[in-house]
C-alpha cells in the first residue's frame, strides 16, 4: 500500500503566491483582500489595484512579521487562519506620535484637510483625526498601530523555475513583471528592462530591492540590468511596376494600325 500525495510545506527563502483576506481582529472590519469581489463587498475597492494573489518572499521581510511567520509554517493548498498581535503588526501606539498642527500649514500646501485624509505634512505621512478652526490634529503612527490583525490566506503554490522566480521577484518589488524578460544560470541572473523602466522614477527605487532580493533567492549571484534600445526595422518600400516602352518597329506598326481603327 503506498502513501497518498503530500502536502507541499512552506519554508523561509521560498517564494510563494498567496491569497488573503486581511481584518482588524476587534472589530472583524476588512481591510485587505486579493479579492475583488469581497472588497467590492466591503467598501474597500480600489480600481487602481490590481486584485490577485500576491507573490511572496517568504522571510524576506515584506509582510507583518507575524504573518511572515506564519507563511513558513504553511502547508500549500490549506487554508489558514492566524491572529496577529500589535507587536508583531504595525506595532504599539505611540500617543506622543498623535500632534495639533495649525492649519495654515496645510493651507500653506493647497491641502483642505478632512478627517480620515492621509497627509504629507513636513516631510511624515500621517492620518487627520480631527480639524478645528486653526488646528489639525494628526495621528502619525503607523496604520493600524496598537491593532491585532486577523490574516485567513492560502499559498497556492511555490514557484520552483528560476526565471519564474526572478519574474515573481520584479512583480513583487516594482509591482509588475510586465515587459520584463530574465536569463538565469548559476553565477549571474540577467535582467532585461522594458521600456518604461528608461523614464519610471518608481524603479530607480524599485531596482535596489530587486536586486537585493534576486541575491536573497540566487545566492551571491552577479546581477545584470539591460536596457535595449533596438533598432527598428524600417519597412520595405513598395516599387510600382514600370511600364516597358515599345520597341521602334512596334511604335512602326502601331501608327501604321491607328488609320483604320478610326
Amino acid at each position: 500500500m503506498t502513501d497518498g500525495p503530500t502536502t507541499a510545506k512552506v519554508s523561509k527563502g521560498d517564494i510563494v503566491h498567496v491569497d488573503y483576506d486581511a481584518y482588524i481582529a476587534e472589530s472583524g472590519m476588512l481591510f485587505d483582500t486579493t479579492n475583488a469581489d469581497k472588497a467590492k463587498e466591503a467598501g474597500i475597492f480600489n480600481e487602481n489595484l490590481t486584485y490577485k494573489p500576491m507573490p511572496v518572499l517568504v522571510g524576506g521581510g515584506r509582510v507583518f512579521p507575524g504573518l511572515d511567520e506564519a507563511l513558513a509554517e504553511a502547508k500549500v493548498g490549506e487554508r489558514t487562519t492566524v491572529e496577529i498581535p500589535p507587536e508583531k503588526a504595525a506595532g504599539a501606539r505611540d500617543p506622543k506620535l498623535v500632534e495639533n498642527i495649525p492649519l495654515r500649514e496645510f493651507f500653506r500646501q493647497d491641502i483642505r484637510p478632512e478627517v480620515g485624509m492621509e497627509v504629507n505634512i513636513k516631510d511624515r505621512v500621517g492620518t487627520v483625526v480631527a480639524v478645528t478652526n486653526r488646528m489639525v490634529r494628526v495621528d502619525f503612527n503607523r496604520r493600524f498601530a496598537g491593532a491585532a490583525l486577523r490574516y485567513e490566506f492560502t499559498v497556492l503554490d511555490k514557484i520552483e523555475d528560476a526565471v519564474a522566480k526572478a519574474l515573481a521577484i520584479c512583480e513583487m518589488d516594482y509591482e509588475t513583471s510586465e515587459g520584463f524578460r530574465a536569463v538565469v544560470s548559476p553565477d549571474k541572473v540577467t535582467l532585461y528592462l522594458p521600456d518604461v523602466c528608461k523614464y519610471d522614477p518608481k524603479w530607480l527605487l524599485s531596482k535596489y530591492k530587486v536586486v537585493a532580493d534576486l541575491r536573497e533567492v540566487f545566492g551571491r549571484v552577479d546581477v545584470e540590468l539591460v536596457e535595449e534600445y533596438l533598432k527598428k526595422e524600417e519597412k520595405p518600400t513598395e516599387e510600382k511596376p514600370t511600364e516597358e516602352k515599345p520597341t521602334e518597329a512596334q511604335a512602326k506598326a502601331a501608327e501604321e494600325k491607328a488609320p483604320e481603327e478610326l
